[in-house]
């Protein structure tokens, strides 16, 4: 290079700047997503069972107050997608978090934010098998089969669309999103129309009165609102599911950074204003737990057959996110496999380019859950929910830490950042990381779930430690063998 051609190069483009490292686990996908499906698999992270069933108690218990809650917890959930979209246009790649967990905290980080991954979504897909068989019991057609034998059905449906290849499931999440937003925006038209016409809602006339009348913004008191806010950051787990698709799809840097920045205003939209108009239209103590809140205020006007349209789309959601989960870990226990630290089995792929093992592995564990089903159908639920909530925490916990390494090494210039950017660093993720070790620890005043399920980190933790003694061997032969074939 001549003279001139260094002294007209950027001062600030770094000789030492490395290529991002490949994951041996991003080969052989077949980039089959197309941008509407992961714009859907974003919204449909967005939107699950958490708003569509579970606002209804949590309206009980913190009142029109939880419209503010799902805002706060909004924000620092955009804020793990943002940082999570960043990583992603850096580097592509299906293994998502885990993969950059390698890159940047090293293959214990990457073993810990894969396993309480599966935990997540193992344990979640257990909660989702149980409401598809519970919703179901709400058509008396399907009341005398036993609750495992629905359960044991739905795994096997979702199971089969997930190992036909990624399009289908691609096109599942796209359907199902639709019906989701098409529900969600079906009501909201139905409750500005009541709102704007003033019309009785089970004899109570809707407008700020339902709010100033009744307690006013926090009927329950501010600490209402703060012990809702574990299961208010549950309702958007799936979030980062962008990430993981975005490895399967032919143009990442044009679509995730378009899904990512739309999740903002969806929350506002479908969480903030569709719980406000809720709390507009019925007092909080209406509204309880068990009953879409949706299901409440139709069935007070006297909508025919909408406990039976919006139980279809719950079971909907459930069976989306039993879906997205299966789909996830399959490619998430891919990446560690080919890295040494998951069973070799979950390496495999079928013909389709569908990393079947690892989903094999997760639909095991939903098995358990039918036999939980069995044993406990009444307990089944509530037992694996305060559980995967764990996973999810631990889960965007890192992606914030990766992200942070991320940066310290963009500013060493070992690294370049993308142009899409999560501002604020380091006192976004520090604060994300804060709120979220503070919505793990108002579990503890739950003594009936809650606790117990806190209870368990140590026995996780010893787990975790045993595993890692177990497969670091394999680990660093698999290392080894990597870096000898980079200097052949």
């Amino acid at each position: 290079m001549s003279k001139d051609a260094v002294e007209s190069a950027p001062a600030t483009a770094p000789a030492q700047v490395a290529q991002p490292p490949a994951d041996a686990g991003d080969a052989g996908y077949s980039k089959g997503l197309k941008s509407r499906h992961v714009n859907m698999i974003a919204i449909g992270g967005a939107i699950g069972t958490g708003l569509l069933l579970g606002a209804g108690g949590r309206l009980h218990n913190a009142g029109p107050a939880l419209a503010l809650a799902y805002l706060v917890c909004g924000i620092f959930a955009f804020f793990v997608v943002r940082a999570l979209g960043e990583l992603v246009l850096y580097r592509p790649s299906s293994g998502s978090f885990v993969s950059y967990a390698r890159e940047f905290l090293g293959e214990k980080g990457a073993y810990v934010a894969g396993w309480m991954y599966f935990l997540n979504w193992s344990t979640t897909g257990i909660a989702d098998i149980t409401a598809v068989a519970l919703y179901a019991h709400y058509w008396s057609m399907f009341t005398s089969i036993p609750q495992w034998v629905l359960a044991l059905i739905a795994l096997a449906v979702v199971l089969a669309v997930n190992l036909i290849s990624v399009k289908i499931f691609g096109e599942m999440e796209f359907w199902f999103a639709i019906i989701k937003v098409a529900t969600i925006v079906g009501f909201m038209l139905i409750g500005i129309f009541l709102l704007a016409t003033q019309h009785k809602v089970g004899g109570h006339t809707p407008g700020l009165s339902m709010i100033t009348e009744h307690g006013g913004f926090f009927p329950q008191g501010v600490m209402s609102v703060v012990l809702v806010m574990q299961g208010v950051i549950f309702a958007y787990a799936a979030l980062e599911l962008v990430g993981v698709a975005a490895g399967e799809t032919a143009e990442p840097h044009k679509v995730v950074p378009r899904a990512v920045n739309s999740i903002m205003w969806r929350v506002g939209l479908f969480y903030v204003g569709s719980v406000v108009l809720l709390a507009l239209l019925l007092p909080g103590s209406v509204y309880h737990a068990g009953e879409s809140p949706f299901v409440t205020v139709l069935s007070k006007i006297g909508v025919p057959a909408a406990g039976d349209v919006m139980n279809l789309v719950v079971l909907t959601a459930a069976l989306s996110s039993l879906n997205s989960g299966l789909y996830s870990t399959g490619r998430i226990l891919r990446s560690m496999a080919m890295s040494g630290s998951a069973p070799k089995f979950t390496a495999r792929m079928n013909r389709s380019q569908v990393p079947y093992g690892g989903i094999l592995l997760t639909c095991s564990v939903c098995v358990l859950g039918v036999g939980l089903n069995y044993l406990m159908p009444a307990q089944a639920f509530e037992i694996v929910l305060e559980v995967a909530s764990l996973g999810i925490i631990s889960t965007w916990v890192i992606i914030m830490l990766c992200h942070m390494a991320f940066v310290r090494r963009a500013k060493a210039g070992l690294v370049i950042r993308p142009t899409f950017r999560m501002g604020g660093s380091p006192y976004t993720e520090i604060a994300t990381i804060a709120f979220l070790l503070f919505c793990l620890g108002m579990m503890w005043n739950d003594p009936e779930v809650g606790r117990k399920v806190l209870m368990l980190i140590p026995v996780i933790a010893a787990a975790l430690v045993a595993g890692w003694f177990g497969v670091r061997r394999q680990v660093s032969q698999t290392a080894d063998q990597e870096l000898g074939d980079l200097t052949k």
